[in-house]
């Protein structure tokens, strides 16, 4: 053994931790955890695998702080898990500058704030909201730049007030933040065109709606009626376009999609909603067929935790129906609760999604 080995197996054995990494302990468990220089792997203290020797262990605070070192959790006792406290403080304070702060931060700049490499806190970070750092940073802005718009009498007083230095640089951004000019979208989108047409499927009555961006609506019912009055409502401005010719290429599109959902369909969506919803969104989007959610984990999938009736809220504004999987969230004991087009639609789909596959 060289001489620095040495002198590092005699500092481990000296400090407390390594009387608990020895013996196992399940109560340090979150405490800290210990990286092997040897594997480039880093553990719980409980891990059981065959205990490496002291001069190569590395003793971290957080799995964070060893993962930030460069070691990578051990598939054994997945010791991420064991700190999951740390990672959720981390991203929602995060999120919180990133919606103060008066720019857009940089992923450069996030990641010198928390002493994180960019590449670790991009992962961290979309691991935990479903977003990139910069598309958190663009849905910041997008709600501003609305509520702004909303407030404001006009354009350019918006523009500032939306922490926009220059109106060009906002302009550049206006289309994709807000999905049409901003005079426009003053003016209650007056002047979109949105093409719709109304089907039937297994579910009943079948509403799609798109705009330029891609599906903006996907509605269910029992009276086509009512759906278009909802489509209406959600574009009071907007010039409604229905029964365009092959328009009906869309509609099928989606009833396939309603219908086999294991299959799964690539449709350009035009989705739309405050930050907080599309984080809920994003999540969603990720739950396979056949898999549910419970309100509680997917608040806690975003960084919330406690924003359990706020995620409920997300679900129900959801216009898109299964095209953002809303109807995979249950209780936490798995029982069935809200659901925009209600409970016996949401049912139906849960039990479809359950099926085996057919093999083709």
């Amino acid at each position: 053994m060289s001489r620095r080995h040495a002198e590092n197996a005699a500092h481990i054995i000296q400090d407390p931790r390594w009387v608990q990494v020895e013996a196992r302990d399940p109560a340090a468990d979150g405490r800290f955890c210990y990286g092997v220089i040897t594997t480039g792997v880093y553990c719980r203290p409980s891990c059981p695998s065959r205990r490496a020797r002291p001069e190569h262990i590395r003793f971290y605070d957080s799995a964070m702080a060893a993962e930030a070192a460069g070691f990578r959790p051990c598939r054994r006792c997945r010791p991420e898990q064991a700190d999951p406290g740390g990672r959720q403080a981390l991203i929602t304070a995060l999120c919180r500058h990133i919606e103060q702060a008066d720019h857009s931060p940089t992923l450069a700049e996030l990641s010198a704030r928390v002493g994180l490499s960019p590449g670790h806190l991009q992962r961290l970070f979309k691991a935990g909201t479903g977003l990139s750092p910069r598309a958190y940073a663009q849905a910041c802005r997008a709600e501003r730049v609305r509520r702004a718009l909303a407030r404001e009498r006009s354009v350019t007083e918006a523009i500032f007030e939306a922490g926009y230095g220059a109106g060009s640089r906002f302009y550049e951004e206006a289309d994709q933040l807000l999905g049409m000019p901003p005079g426009r979208y003053r003016a209650g989108g007056a002047g979109t065109e949105i093409r719709f047409a109304v089907g039937q499927c297994s579910l009943g009555a079948i509403l799609v709606a798109m705009s330029d961006k891609g599906i903006c609506a996907i509605l269910l019912g029992d009276d086509a009626e009512a759906l278009l009055r909802e489509l209406q409502e959600r574009f009071p401005a907007a010039r409604l376009i229905g029964g365009e010719t092959g328009f009906e290429q869309w509609v099928a599109r989606v009833v396939g999609l309603v219908e086999c959902p294991r299959q799964g369909q690539d449709l350009p969506l035009d989705i739309r909603g405050t930050v907080f919803q599309q984080k809920v969104w994003q999540v969603l989007r990720q739950i396979p067929a056949g898999a549910t959610i419970s309100y509680a984990e997917l608040a806690r999938r975003i960084g919330q935790p406690r924003a359990v009736r706020a995620v409920a809220g997300a679900c129900a504004a959801n216009a898109l129906a299964v095209a953002i999987p809303c109807h995979r969230v249950v209780r936490t004991d798995g029982g069935l609760s809200g659901y925009r087009w209600g409970i016996a639609r949401k049912r139906q789909l849960l039990a479809r999604e359950a099926e085996p596959a057919e093999e083709g």
